[in-house]
This record gives structure tokens, C-alpha cells and sequence, in this order.
């Protein structure tokens, strides 16, 4: 991305960020709070950008709550200090199971919608001349992910559908996903995993002087393999667009559907006012960030495994007409 675009783009984002804080200070309409990863994080950038669109069109003042990692987020809604979450719609299904990285289920955790296509990735300096995820075998590569487990099947994924292993790569330990990323700026790691079309990504892209993203595997074997770590893994092609750093021809990604997520406790009323507030302004906020550009109401309702909606949600989508989908 080239500096006056990438001033613009970060400039969109930081005033979404600064408006979602400021209007929730200054009215007396309820407050309800939505839980992210840190700033610099897609999904902080997604949620300030919805709760600004939210104050400005009538869906309630919404505050963006920064947490360390992906099961405090889902904590938090799930014991009620939070009212929404964005999350992968696998990590979704195994907290409400208590499964995988959670030792007890959460089931208050209510899915209201269908979000985006969330395509992720490992990523390297553009000078390592590494092209593919299998040319990380004896290189450094983050591990461990004590505040974002999350990433512990992710990044297993990735390295197993392009032919290796954690167990072939030197692993360094990296708590969350912000210092991953940090880690390669500074010359501790040798890739970082995140989502296409991070603000850090571009951040670190233009302190090192550009960043790839790595080729995977795509097949019927590669498919197999990632959904040995989680069912609704898929791939998807991405293509080359300012906002999508490190990628720079099209190429297949490891892709999870991105959604949000309400607790129980929240009113029918405020989770159809969230959603009026979305997908009757997708242009508006599409605008303030690109990739959500391709929200889209007709898609938004998919029965996934092992989750329930929101009863307001469903009410919502019958109102505008809107069939449930099976699961691609």
C-alpha cells in the first residue's frame, strides 16, 4: 500500500476508534459494551468502527472493551461483564462445549450473526525469500499462545496442510497476538500469524520494509487436514487490494467466518437495534473500514454446529425476510 493511502486508511480507522470512545461518553442512552483483542487487532478495528456507526444511527452506544486474549472475551459475555463479542465461529462452538482450550463450557453465548469471511495467515519479511508455509521447516515461528489459544489450532493448521509440523519448526513463545507481530519487527521470529487486512500488519509491513503473505496448500487434503483441528475451517481466494498488506497476487487462505456473538442476558431489543444499525448502513461502514464491505444480510443467518441465536436475532432476520442457511 502505498504511504498516502495507508495515511488515509489508518486515519479512517484511528477517527472510528476515537469516535466509538468519545460518543460513548457523552450521551445517556444505555451503555453495552463489545469485547476485542487489543487495539491493532482486526476484530478492535471491526467492533470500533460498528459501535461509531451504532451511536450515529440509532443502535445503542456501544464501548469497545480491550481484553488480553479470545477466552476472556468470551468470559466476559458469557458471566455477563460484557454484553457482545466478535470471535472465530470455531472458538464459538468449542467454549460452548468446553472443549479444546476451555475447561468449562459457556453457555449463555448466543450468535446474532454472520459477520465476514475472516481470512488469516502466516506472514514473513518480503526480503526472507520464503513463498510458502512448508519454507518456515527450521525457522522460528511463534508458539504457545498463552492469552490468545485461539491461534494454537490456527497456526497447527496451516503448517500441517502445507506438509509440516510445529515439531519441524524452532518454536518461540509468544503470549498474544499483537506481540506476535512485534516479534517479527524486532527480529525474534521469523513469520507471524494474523489477519489479512490488519492494521498491524501494515504498521510492521512499512517498519521492515514489506511483508509477504505465505502460500498454503488448498486441496482436498488440505482441507481435510485443517478441519482435523476445527469443523467450519475452509479456504478462500483473496485477492490484492490496498488494505490487504502482504498480498500482492491472489491466493488461497485459511478462512473462518467471523461473528458476533451476545450473551443471554442481553434484550432482544438492543440485539435488533445493533443489527438495524449494521446491515442498514454497510456502505457507511464499509467506507470508514474496506473489508466489511462485503457484510451482507441475505448471508448473515447460517446454522452452524453446536450454537444457538440470539432470540432477537432470529426475530430480526425473520422481520427483514431473511431464510436460515446451511453451513457451507
Amino acid at each position: 500500500m502505498g504511504g498516502e493511502k495507508m495515511r488515509t486508511f489508518l486515519a479512517r480507522v484511528f477517527g472510528a476508534m476515537v469516535f466509538a470512545v468519545t460518543a460513548a461518553g457523552g450521551a445517556s442512552a444505555q451503555v453495552t459494551s463489545i469485547t476485542t483483542p487489543p487495539a491493532g487487532s482486526v476484530w478492535n478495528t471491526m467492533a470500533s468502527v460498528i459501535a461509531a456507526e451504532a451511536q450515529k444511527s440509532g443502535g445503542g452506544r456501544l464501548v469497545v472493551q480491550a481484553y488480553s486474549g479470545n477466552a476472556q472475551m468470551l468470559q466476559a459475555v458469557d458471566s455477563k461483564d460484557a454484553e457482545f463479542t466478535m470471535t472465530d465461529i470455531n472458538d464459538m462452538i468449542v467454549a460452548v462445549a468446553g472443549e479444546g482450550d476451555y475447561s468449562a463450557a459457556l453457555p449463555n453465548l448466543r450468535v446474532v450473526a454472520k459477520i465476514n469471511p475472516f481470512a488469516v495467515g502466516l506472514f514473513v519479511r518480503a526480503d526472507s525469500g520464503m513463498t510458502r508455509v512448508s519454507d518456515l521447516a527450521g525457522k522460528r515461528v511463534p508458539s504457545g499462545w498463552e492469552a490468545f489459544p485461539l491461534n494454537r489450532p490456527l497456526v497447527s493448521a496451516l503448517l500441517e496442510a502445507d506438509g509440516i509440523s510445529y515439531g519441524e519448526v524452532v518454536e518461540v513463545p509468544i503470549p498474544d497476538i499483537i506481540r506476535n507481530v512485534d516479534a517479527l519487527a524486532s527480529g525474534l521470529t521469523d513469520a507471524a500469524f494474523f489477519a489479512v487486512g490488519g492494521p498491524k500488519v501494515a504498521e510492521v509491513g512499512a517498519m521492515v520494509g514489506g511483508v509477504r503473505y505465505l502460500q498454503v496448500a488448498s486441496d482436498e487434503q488440505a482441507l481435510e487436514t485443517i478441519r482435523k483441528f476445527r469443523p467450519a475451517y475452509y479456504f478462500s481466494e483473496v485477492t490484492p487490494s490496498p488494505v490487504r498488506v502482504g498480498v500482492d497476487a491472489p491466493m488461497m487462505m485459511l478462512t473462518w467466518d467471523n461473528v458476533l456473538v451476545a450473551g443471554e442476558h442481553v434484550s432482544d431489543e438492543q440485539v435488533k437495534a445493533l443489527l438495524a444499525s449494521i446491515f442498514d448502513n454497510v456502505g457507511a461502514i464499509g467506507d470508514a473500514y474496506p473489508p466489511l464491505r462485503v457484510m451482507n444480510i441475505e448471508t448473515a443467518y447460517v446454522d452452524y454446529p453446536g450454537v444457538e441465536y440470539h432470540p432477537g436475532a432470529a426475530a430480526f432476520f425473520a422481520e427483514r425476510g431473511v431464510a436460515i442457511r446451511a453451513v457451507d
